[in-house]
């Protein structure tokens, strides 16, 4: 497995392994079992002979003013073993300095997607986003790239990216892995307190619950909407619900009448960290 730290170096790779199909993850690092499955599915798409390129880089652009970019966690011997153990074959890991000339003075908006749900909480976050990742496509030069559908509005963001700025690079959204008592693997779950952890599950039941009701037949948004929000409060008192939403899941715009696929998103603080989680509704 090769861990590649620069630009230079990083182009080299590339260079070396044009022809050979390759599939990409991009990562904060603090990996955890739900970022072992998006390698070993890349690992499944790329095949035998094809390789596995990840890059664990926490990027500085996409967090706000207050957030917590001093203090993610950052794991990268740890994470270099859950690489290597799920079948990656190179790991890009470069400093902040690297990616990003201190006199640097171009970004990507996004101008559809990205001021709702997270985005509204979030100023600027997206545009961090959008940067780094059509960054990384242009240095590791993917065929394919993987992302997890826990944040749903990520993923969307980042198909209307690769539409819109011609990538030749196919897009897979993968399942979110939970823990046992269906809370979303995250790497800000190790944020939480004790009581904050017992109560976090809510938000998964909550959209199972709203999951069973659609297929019961109830199809009104609102009426989804207001059952997960009080399934959140009675459930998790501790938590602070930053927004529930019903959506079309590739425009993330309300419900209309030819949206094919719904997504209902939540997004709940415990404390200071804020857990999302969500829900298809086909």
């Amino acid at each position: 497995m090769n861990v590649i730290n620069n630009i230079r170096q990083l182009r080299s790779w590339s260079t070396i392994n044009k022809g050979t199909r390759c599939v990409f993850v991009p990562t904060m690092g603090a990996m955890h079992e739900g970022h072992a499955a998006l390698i070993r599915a890349a690992r499944d798409i790329a095949g035998q002979n094809g390789n596995v390129a990840v890059s664990i880089f926490v990027n500085p652009l996409q967090f706000g003013p207050g957030e917590d970019f001093e203090k993610y966690p950052r794991t990268l011997i740890e994470d270099l073993g859950i690489c290597r153990d799920n079948g990656a074959d190179m790991i890009f890991a470069p400093k902040a300095e690297e990616i990003y000339p201190p006199d640097r003075s171009i970004v990507l908006h996004e101008t559809s997607l990205s001021h709702l749900l997270c985005g509204a909480s979030r100023p600027g976050h997206f545009e961090g986003v959008c940067t780094v990742v059509a960054k990384l496509f242009n240095l590791i030069q993917p065929d394919d790239a993987v992302f997890g559908k826990k944040d749903y509005q990520q993923l969307a963001i980042i198909r209307r990216l690769v539409r819109d700025l011609d990538f030749n690079i196919v897009l897979h959204g993968i399942d979110t892995m939970r823990e046992d008592d269906g809370l979303a693997m995250s790497s800000r779950n190790r944020y939480l307190s004790p009581e904050e952890r017992a109560q976090a599950p809510a938000l998964r039941a909550a959209l199972v619950a709203a999951r069973t009701a659609w297929r019961n037949s109830e199809r009104d948004p609102a009426a989804l909407q207001t059952q997960i929000t009080k399934h959140i409060q009675e459930h998790a008192p501790i938590g602070r619900i930053d927004y529930v939403a019903a959506v079309d899941a590739a425009t993330l715009q309300p419900v209309s009448a030819t949206t094919e696929l719904v997504v209902i998103a939540v997004a709940v603080f415990f404390g200071t960290t804020r857990l999302i989680d969500n829900v298809e509704l086909k």
